[in-house]
């Protein structure tokens, strides 16, 4: 793994509850890293990593339910694929519903990951594929904000709500994108008693992390207009509006 060079100290500023995370997807075993005394589910990885407080990694045997498969660690079963599943569980009305999910979902090759490593941000020691984080709605629209900062880039949110994992993991490694989704609408973690309802979960790809990274650094983190109440925004809102008008009038 490719030793951490990025500067990420900005988000211990963010004093997040729960411990940023980051993931590496790897061919090979990783060295000097302890792999996971247990099993558990692809969606439960992250509050591990969070309680662990240490680097970790884990491998297929390591995984006891469909994200083994959405990494590309073994083939979806046949009757997953089918749609059977969410019909033994009652979350669907017929397995064409189940079933057509499966088009969206961005799996990895088959093959191509065969570990997943986890380490708290204080524990970094490499460059991360993802940097996830768990926010209250303040700390979420700071990250956002400095998505968009120098970019204007949209915020988007795709999940489905079965394989919850595939949107936070898969997703925006395969395609780029921040991802972004609410605890307590996630079957599988729902189920699994992983968080609280309400926790806001961003994934930030590698290809975002220097942006967001940079733009934090730079910012105003609270905007003066969150703290002075609304009369006085409203006052400075009109006061803007009305200069900008008379300078586009007169150029």
């Amino acid at each position: 793994m490719r030793p951490l060079q990025t500067d990420l100290s900005v988000y211990s500023k963010l004093n997040f509850e729960k411990p940023p995370v980051a993931v590496k997807f790897l061919g090979t075993r990783p060295q000097g890293i302890e792999q996971l005394d247990k099993q558990l589910s692809f969606c439960e990885m992250l509050k591990e990593s969070q309680q662990r407080a240490r680097p970790f990694y884990f491998s297929k045997e390591n995984e006891t339910c469909f994200g083994k498969a959405l990494l590309g660690m073994e083939d979806l079963p046949a009757f997953a694929q089918g749609g059977e599943v969410g019909i033994k569980l009652e979350i669907f009305q017929e397995p064409r519903a189940n079933a057509s999910l499966y088009q969206h979902l961005h799996l990895m090759p088959r093959g191509a990951v065969n570990y997943v490593a986890y380490s708290p941000l204080e524990q970094l020691s490499f460059e991360p594929d993802l940097l996830v984080l768990t926010a209250t709605v303040s700390q979420a629209e700071i990250i956002f904000r400095a998505m968009s900062y120098s970019t204007g880039e949209l915020r988007e949110s795709k999940t489905t709500g079965v394989l919850g994992c595939a949107w936070l993991y898969n997703y925006p490694f395969r395609t780029g994108k921040v991802n972004y989704t609410v605890t307590g609408l996630a079957f599988g973690m729902k189920s699994k008693e992983v968080y609280d309802e309400g926790w806001i979960l961003i994934s930030i790809p590698y290809h975002w992390i220097p942006t967001i990274t940079a733009n934090l650094a730079e910012m105003k983190w609270v905007l003066p207009s969150y703290t002075e109440g609304r009369e006085k925004f409203l006052v400075r809102e009109r006061t803007n509006i009305e200069e900008l008008s008379r300078d586009y009038a007169n150029p």
